[in-house]
């Protein structure tokens, strides 16, 4: 498993331990059980997961992920923690590379942050650097719906259109900071923003980033 997607798996597993089954995430709708189930869901069971993109599959999704959600939740967390069956296309380093950083680590900050006290996490340069490669790869995907013009921009001055458009706004922050905004963690991202008035006001109002 990839160095950056088995920490960040842990790291979410860990914080789903110490908060319990029934704590609040930033996830509408879904406690600390949900979230979990989600995550198991995803990697176990591709034939329910896909009604994550398929509409008539949504019921099914629905379905399993409940059943996955009424296990004793010390089993849902173990089933995070531990690597997906060998069947899985996340047992490849290269799909969990590239499709579970990001997703473990945001799901990480969706515990973290739903919590009274939180305070943002020092990423190391190498990590940070990973997160960002993947903003430059997927930003267009995710920030597709922005209502304006929006360009990430990170510290060191490298920056990535996510949607283009006028009004422009700017958005700036270290890469994890900018991960949590494009997948529409808005209100909880340390960013600073910088354009018209008017287009930050509809940019902050929007529900649209994201996948």
């Amino acid at each position: 498993m990839s160095t950056h997607a088995r920490r960040e798996r842990l790291l979410l597993a860990d914080l789903l331990e110490a908060a319990g089954p029934d704590a609040p995430t930033l996830c509408e709708g879904w406690a600390t059980r949900d979230l979990a189930a989600h995550v198991v869901v995803r990697e176990r069971r591709p034939d329910a997961a896909a009604g994550t993109l398929v509409p008539a599959l949504k019921e099914r999704l629905q379905r399993v992920q409940d059943e996955f959600a009424a296990k004793p939740y010390e089993e849902l967390v173990q089933l995070v923690r531990t690597d997906p069956p060998r069947f899985s296309p996340f047992t490849i380093k290269q799909v969990d590379e590239g499709a579970n950083v990001v997703e473990f680590y945001v799901h990480a900050e969706d515990v973290r942050r739903a919590q009274p006290g939180w305070s943002a996490r020092e990423l190391d340069p190498v990590f940070a650097d990973a997160l960002w490669s993947r903003l430059e790869r997927g930003a267009r995907l995710l920030g597709r719906k922005a209502p304006v013009g929006l360009v990430l921009r990170r510290p060191n001055g490298q920056t990535v259109v996510a949607h283009k458009g006028t009004p422009v706004v700017t958005v700036s922050g270290e890469p994890g900071e900018l991960t949590m905004y494009l997948y529409g963690r808005t209100e909880v991202a340390k960013v600073g923003l910088e354009g018209e008035p008017d287009a930050i006001e509809l940019l902050n109002a929007t529900k649209q980033l994201g996948i």
